[in-house]
């Protein structure tokens, strides 16, 4: 009934927690804190991008759930591209069902009784989907909701935060540990005088850079020692190449795991690996600070190094066909597999693959080309669509340009192939036909077209005769779709009129009675 709760997940997509004898300080205040109900209920573990949040949560999680006191939790994945997701609570709360049957019964009959609850402000969302649930259960739980701010915009992490700030008081025995930027919004919010006294914070930033140091150089020789005996090398890393690749880390251990990944190549040695970032630039201001971290320094610095190794002998056209498939990675409304964007761009499936596993260590990659492919990290989004960070222009990913050509894509991909991909159940009954989309391409078309027009500002000549096909001739078959996945087109139109109003066109007129008229739901 609500595909949309797939996206979020109780452990983080290849999120591993931490390794033993790093975060210590941290995993020991979090782990006291989680075990003593006396305690504030809200706990803020905050740091800068690339600090390890994700990875000390999963650990938090890990103990949790094997003490029996994990209720649910919320980790996205990286390329969420800002999107709001309003299914947040929700998500928690089935999760809190499928763990405590005491709130399986109460969740049930509120989601039959009102299945538009997922619709309510996210205050009365919390009400009737989290407190009340849990008040009737009485059970001890901790929620766990990672990198707020990460995955959703600034306007909707305040409303989130809201809803926990006015209910804490009514759940007992229930913990919240949530992790974070230290954005200016969500640093306020956690010192209203509504949250004196139900909230604790604990900061990862450069104020123990030994401690720090020492972790980061813990994790890099337990995964290169491995990696050496892997690969049949004595004696590496030296000490010395050792300290340089703590030193490039500065203070981050994205950047440690960054390192690793581009190390273990398929077909080089790590040895020769390494000689790439020994003669990368090194930068006197690093990530760890605040300032390198909206700077994008020293790991800018790896990203860029191994798109220049990765793609150095490509021509002109290599690398638009490398930029058109970097950007369906990195501006997806949602996380495509390696088939679907071949489909989605009119490529190979072994074109794309080969691609992107030229640059696997900025990837979080599966030998499936059915499984969906993610950023290892969100700084590689920021990267590449920032003109100012990705030094090397053959691989900046224009917004504005890029969403208008995937937008293209999903128009195109609608109009040649949408009703020849739908086939139908029960032909031969008097139940509703429900189209099966087998193409993963296809489906996401249907579902995010509108998404990625609405941010184009670029080919527009070219999206409106396709755009006016599709309203034209793929109209119902496109509503068929959606009503087979439950999504709602009203959001799609409402996009589509807001995007042409911006661009001007005085083409709105001839398509505001078709889209007035589906808005409406057929009544004229």
């Amino acid at each position: 009934m609500y595909p949309h709760i797939q996206e979020a997940q109780y452990y983080h997509s290849n999120q591993q927690g931490c390794l033993q004898g790093t975060q210590e300080i941290a995993l020991e205040v979090i782990g006291s804190w989680a075990k003593d109900y006396d305690r504030p209920p809200i706990f803020r573990l905050n740091g800068l991008v690339g600090t390890g949040k994700s990875t000390i949560a999963q650990s938090v999680l890990e103990w949790c759930n094997a003490h029996n006191q994990l209720g649910s939790s919320f980790f996205c994945p990286y390329n969420t591209n800002g999107h709001n997701n309003t299914h947040l609570i929700l998500t928690l709360a089935i999760q809190l069902a499928q763990k405590h049957p005491e709130v399986q019964s109460t969740l049930g009959s509120l989601l039959q009784s009102n299945p538009d609850i997922v619709y309510e402000s996210p205050l009365d969302q919390m009400e009737k989907l989290i407190v009340e649930p849990l008040k009737s259960a009485g059970v001890p739980t901790t929620i766990v909701i990672d990198a707020l701010g990460d995955w959703i915009d600034d306007e909707s992490q305040s409303a989130t935060l809201s809803a926990v700030e006015y209910w804490i008081k009514e759940m007992p025995k229930v913990k919240f540990l949530i992790t974070s930027q230290p954005k200016p919004h969500i640093l306020a919010s956690f010192h209203f005088p509504l949250l004196s006294g139900l909230a604790e914070i604990f900061t990862l930033d450069g104020t123990m850079p030994n401690l720090v140091n020492n972790d980061i150089q813990v994790f890099l020789k337990h995964e290169l020692s491995g990696l050496a005996e892997q690969k049949g090398l004595d004696n590496w890393p030296t000490a010395k190449q050792l300290s340089l690749l703590c030193d490039r880390a500065a203070g981050l251990f994205v950047y440690a795991v960054a390192t690793v990944k581009f190390l273990d190549n398929a077909f080089r040695m790590p040895n020769e690996q390494y000689t790439i970032i020994e003669n990368s630039p090194d930068d006197t201001v690093h990530e760890g600070t605040v300032e390198g971290v909206h700077r994008g320094l020293s790991l800018d610095s790896l990203c860029n190094s191994i798109l220049e190794a990765s793609f150095r002998n490509n021509d002109e056209e290599d690398d638009a066909v490398v930029c058109s498939v970097l950007a369906a990675v990195v501006l997806a409304a949602h996380p495509l597999s390696l088939s679907a964007i071949a489909n989605l761009i009119c490529l190979d499936v072994k074109e794309v693959v080969s691609i992107l596993g030229s640059i696997q260590p900025l990837l979080r990659l599966q030998e499936d080309p059915d499984q969906p492919v993610y950023p290892f990290h969100k700084l590689l989004s920021d990267l590449l669509t920032s003109p100012t960070r990705c030094v090397d222009e053959r691989f900046y990913i224009p917004p504005k340009k890029f969403h208008s050509e995937i937008a293209l894509n999903c128009l195109k991909l609608m109009n040649e192939t949408l009703e020849d991909n739908l086939s139908f159940q029960h032909q031969h009954t008097t139940r509703p036909r429900e189209p099966l989309l087998e193409n993963i391409a296809l489906k996401y078309a249907c579902t995010s077209w509108h998404i990625h027009l609405s941010k184009s500002r670029e080919n527009v000549d070219a999206l409106i005769p396709i755009l006016h096909h599709f309203l034209e001739n793929k109209f119902m078959a496109w509503l068929e779709v959606l009503g087979a996945l439950e999504a709602d087109p009203v959001f799609a139109l409402k996009k589509t009129i807001s995007w042409l109003h911006e661009v001007q066109l005085s083409l709105l007129c001839r398509y505001l009675p078709t889209l007035t008229y589906v808005k409406l739901g057929g009544r004229r």
